[in-house]
């Protein structure tokens, strides 16, 4: 095997175009970019005499080519090449080899990469990442003028401060510094700058310094209709904590299930999942992308997007399986790892399938084109039919409750045993009474109503609504439901008066 000056192996030249190869009839200077882009990449050889099929049809200027490119090439692009003479079936070709370069290459001002079997002018925030990358620099590392420690949020250093404690991650000595210190143990500082991660860590309004420093969140009733949004800004730790509980609370709907009286929500995406998710969103993506962290709500699904760039050579199968923490803002990602808010082996993605898994969910759906990363939580048949159908929980109640009966019996005689003999009666006196008087209108709300009123006549609805956890409006209609029924009655005006279980 010939080797070239720079070490390397020469490669199979017959083979077709790829990464690192391509061809060419004849030369042209404006070919200088074909070997900036391999420069720029991995190296590569550039093939004169051959054409676009790859058959050779030779060259004729092959001394002049041989002892006029070497110059040219270090001239123009500042690199080194290999040129040198082949033969194939009795034609001349010129071959050009180049290696890759740590630092970045320019033609004329243009940088080049190649990629694949092509070359592609890097401009814009591609060409920023380029050039970060080859000077061993992250988008997070990188000083922002204009930011002083004193714009920074005290209420964010002190959160960070306060869970770096419960985690045990950075030492207490370090948590005890001023706040000037501390982020420079972080390495969050360099000279009289904060860098662009202490502003998206500690800030109260990243946004003002970072275009799409934010989450945008909006429920749809199709792929068009948008029905209501909401915006989550601040310093990231907030955006979170804030981001999980609002999906929660306000886009997310729980099917109800009971066990005997228990009343059981269940979510379509496990809060451990979500909370992965957002994380993993927020840490991992490129902020040089003025759009925000996107959660799109559907009646059957959640769908996550997020303009992230995976590692180089990394592909979607590799992101999927288990592999090497290398996160895109090691800064950010490390303040998180010290917060005890993730972990720092690569288990991002992992962890949100288990914890779907774990909560009985589908599993997610996983896209990616560069700067195009979709995560989609399909809510499960059973999930769906229950909130399409909440009447089959209603039904179920009437077996739960005689369930919960015999349980009550077995409870009641456990409490005799004891001395403690009135729950026995109180169950004797009333529980079976109700279920055999008013059978499926007796649904575990509506008894779990009745027990309150039983042990207090004169609680209010209010007071209903909070001992069972519901809302005031869902006690009303359950409690017009009953006295139409004839379960119970009101005794007195609203205020003073008193409720009665009727028998």
């Amino acid at each position: 095997m010939n080797h070239g000056s720079l070490g390397l192996p020469w490669r199979d030249l017959s083979m077709p175009e790829h990464q690192h190869i391509e061809w060419k009839e004849n030369w042209r200077d404006e070919y200088m970019r074909q070997l900036c882009g391999f420069a720029n990449a991995d190296g590569g050889t550039l093939v004169i005499g051959r054409d676009n099929k790859g058959r050779p049809v030779g060259v004729t200027n092959t001394r002049k080519l041989l002892e006029d490119l070497p110059n040219k090439i270090r001239d123009i692009l500042g690199i080194m090449a290999d040129v040198r003479l082949v033969t194939e079936a009795g034609r001349d070709l010129v071959e050009i080899r180049v290696g890759a370069y740590p630092s970045p290459i320019s033609y004329k001002g243009e940088y080049h990469y190649r990629s694949g079997s092509t070359k592609q002018e890097l401009k814009g925030e591609a060409l920023t990442r380029f050039l970060l990358r080859k000077h061993g620099k992250t988008w997070d590392d990188v000083p922002l003028p204009g930011v002083k420690i004193r714009g920074l949020s005290k209420d964010a250093i002190r959160t960070f401060r306060k869970l770096s404690a419960a985690s045990g991650r950075t030492a207490s000595d370090v948590l005890r510094e001023k706040d000037v210190a501390l982020l420079e143990k972080l390495k969050l500082t360099e000279g009289d700058y904060l860098k662009r991660a202490a502003v998206l860590l500690f800030h109260a309004e990243p946004r003002r310094y970072v275009t799409g420093a934010f989450v945008k969140i909006g429920f749809f009733r199709s792929e068009s209709d948008l029905a209501y949004h909401d915006e989550i800004n601040g310093d990231l730790f907030s955006q979170t904590r804030q981001t999980v509980d609002l999906v929660m609370t306000k886009y997310l709907k729980a099917a109800i299930t009971y066990q005997g009286i228990q009343r059981i929500e269940r979510y379509p995406v496990p809060r451990e999942a979500l909370r992965e998710a957002v994380l993993n969103a927020l840490i991992h993506r490129d902020y040089a992308v003025p759009a925000p962290v996107q959660i799109r709500v559907h009646e059957d699904r959640l769908r996550m997007w997020n303009p992230a760039i995976l590692p180089e050579r990394w592909t979607l199968k590799k992101l999927l399986n288990r592999h090497a923490s290398l996160p895109y803002n090691p800064l950010v990602a490390d303040a998180f790892f010290r917060a005890g808010e993730i972990e720092a082996w690569g288990r991002g993605i992992e962890r949100i399938f288990q914890a779907c898994r774990d909560g009985g969910a589908p599993a997610p759906l996983v896209s990616y084109d560069p700067n195009d990363l979709w995560l989609e939580f399909p809510f499960g048949e059973e999930y769906l039919n229950l909130l399409r159908n909440p009447e089959n929980a209603e039904e179920n109640e009437g077996e739960n409750l005689k369930n919960e009966g015999e349980n009550s019996k077995n409870e009641g005689e456990n409490l005799r045993n004891e001395g403690e003999g009135w729950y026995e009666k109180w169950y004797e006196k009333w529980y079976g009474k109700w279920y055999e008087k008013w059978g499926e209108k007796m649904t575990a709300h509506r008894s779990r109503i009745v027990q309150v009123m039983h042990h207090n006549p004169r609680i209010s609805v209010e007071g209903i609504a909070g001992e069972l956890g519901v809302a005031k409006s869902g006690v009303i209609k359950h409690l017009k439901v009953m006295r139409e029924a004839g379960c119970i009655r009101r005794v007195g005006p609203a205020k003073g008066g008193h409720w009665e279980v009727i028998l």
